[in-house]
């Protein structure tokens, strides 16, 4: 088994997809299109030989698909309309509750962890806190059991 397959290089692979996914869906955001064409644009991206391509192609699919969705729920743990928020902010919570309701091979903690290092990394200075709060409150709703 190569190193780009070990079981050790999925954590790393899956981290730089969701930033990728980060990056495209902030694009999104800015200038709808369909997923594919977000799919294609990013697939040449320096990062990507370094992405699980496949995961990254999931979570662009499923949140432009299920985006409204994702909102409703959204809206129901934040304090202001979906709409208002940061874009980067706003898309790290949206791949964040997509893992915590759609991904349980993915545990809560990684889901929020790994949408908080978006948010720290590529937000505004304490986005990332407000990603952290809203995501546990989340997390308390879609896995009890884990939580």
């Amino acid at each position: 088994m190569g190193a780009a397959t070990s079981p050790r290089a999925l954590p790393r692979q899956r981290s730089v997809a969701r930033k990728l996914a980060l990056q495209a869906l902030y694009r999104w955001q800015l200038n709808e299109c369909p997923w594919q064409d977000l799919v294609q644009e990013f697939s040449t991206a320096e990062d990507m030989p370094r992405a699980d391509r496949e995961y990254f192609r999931e979570l662009l699919e499923a949140i432009c698909a299920s985006h409204a969705a994702l909102d409703e729920r959204l809206a129901l743990l934040i304090d202001r309309s979906p709409a208002l928020l940061d874009p980067v902010e706003h898309a790290a919570l949206l791949i964040g509750l997509y893992e915590l309701g759609h991904r349980l091979d993915v545990p809560f903690p990684v889901a929020i962890s790994e949408a908080v290092a978006l948010a720290k990394r590529f937000g505004a200075t304490d986005g990332h806190k407000y990603v952290n709060a809203v995501l546990d409150r989340a997390a308390r709703d879609l896995r009890p059991d884990e939580h």
